[in-house]
């Protein structure tokens, strides 16, 4: 499939590196929790723990400018309904297989889908907090709300780090400052972008400075790394992890602008341009072939079997995307049907789009 000429490469690469990034985590602490050891690929992701899904938040803000003036209606189609048809919808599949037919619970799956309407549920929270945020950011802007208010105070909730009885209250206030700071800093990004992939000497040098920085910040007295997570040591100080942060999104996005001028990086910006394709379903194929992998013990190195998890999430639901691609049928799972639109847009629109990020499928 080729790229959309309306899309930015660098982008797709950026995404690309946030969700190999995403799915490493889950891929390294769930085989961790089994084996009750640590791996290679946990200090990979402790080094990005400050940054790992802030930048996923900053990169789905930065079109933000470029839908948030639509109607209402429009708006609500493009960055609420969109997200929300996918979360319900992997959300049915995630507990009815986990809990209806692997538990064989009946009473525990109704329960886990009604609750699943109050709080977003697993690893789906992601989509269901871009929903939320993109309500969010429209409201504000009704509202005639400044940013030099709207940041100082998302940043206040990010720090304070409530751990309310609400997951969802909690995970907008970790997350809502990074996808607004995406929102309002979009010029700036996109002209470092633009300016450091015209100069790839002094990028390197740039990034190699800043990752030099966090690992020492993230690894310095007081980090303890844990099978399920880790304990940062300076960067876990809520003020420098902010920054740290933010830092590390805007280093990705240049990473991504980097990465993009190669053409072997190509499979990479593929990846990104169908984010979500893996996101959605990436911890079904990680579950069974984790099981599978322990039972036979074949692979006991937890570094080892944590790489070969990664490697099958990945790769399971991008094999699974083109299967139904070829035989025309199950494109539902990937693509927000007609009757999914609130705005009318789907009858006058052809092709259907694939599922994509926020960032740029919201731009039609």
């Amino acid at each position: 499939m080729n790229s959309s000429p309306m899309r930015m490469p660098w982008v797709d690469t950026a995404k690309g590196l946030s969700i190999i990034l995403v799915v490493m985590m889950y891929s390294a602490y769930n085989t961790g929790e089994y084996t009750g050891g640590v791996g290679f690929l946990h200090y990979v992701i402790g080094f990005a723990t400050p940054f790992r899904m802030p930048e996923f938040f900053l990169i789905s803000g930065l079109f933000l400018s470029q839908v948030i003036d639509r109607p209402w209606r429009r708006y609500i189609d493009r960055r609420v309904v969109h997200y929300l048809y996918f979360y319900v919808l992997w959300a049915i599949i995630s507990i009815g297989l986990k809990i209806g037919i692997f538990s064989r619970d009946p009473a525990g799956m109704l329960h886990d889908l009604a609750m699943a309407v109050l709080q977003p549920y697993g690893v789906l929270w992601f989509i269901y907090m871009l929903a939320v945020f993109g309500l969010a950011a429209k409201l504000l802007r009704q509202l005639a709300v400044p940013a030099w208010i709207v940041i100082p105070i998302a940043a206040g909730l990010q720090m304070w780090a409530p751990h309310p009885d609400s997951y969802a209250v909690e995970q907008f206030a970790a997350y809502f400052v990074f996808f607004y700071v995406g929102f309002v800093m979009a010029p700036l990004v996109f002209r470092l972008v633009e300016w450091t992939q015209a100069r790839p000497a002094l990028t390197v040098s740039g990034l190699f400075l800043w990752a030099v920085v966090n690992g020492l910040l993230v690894y310095s007295p007081g980090y303890a790394m844990q099978p399920v997570g880790m304990q940062m040591g300076l960067a876990a100080w809520p003020p420098l992890h902010l920054v740290l942060a933010v830092a590390g999104a805007v280093a990705l996005c240049v990473v991504g602008g980097f990465l993009s001028k190669f053409p072997a990086m190509e499979w990479l910006r593929w990846l990104g341009e169908h984010s979500l394709v893996v996101y959605v379903a990436f911890t079904i194929p990680m579950s069974l072939f984790r099981g599978a992998a322990l039972a036979s013990g074949l692979l006991t190195d937890t570094g080892l079997l944590s790489l070969a998890v990664l490697l099958v999430s990945i790769v399971s639901p991008v094999v699974l995307y083109f299967i139904v691609q070829r035989i025309g049928f199950g494109m539902f799972l990937f693509e927000r049907p007609a009757w999914a639109h609130i705005d009318g847009s789907a009858a006058k629109t052809a092709p259907k789009k694939p599922l994509t990020a926020a960032a740029q499928s919201s731009r039609t």
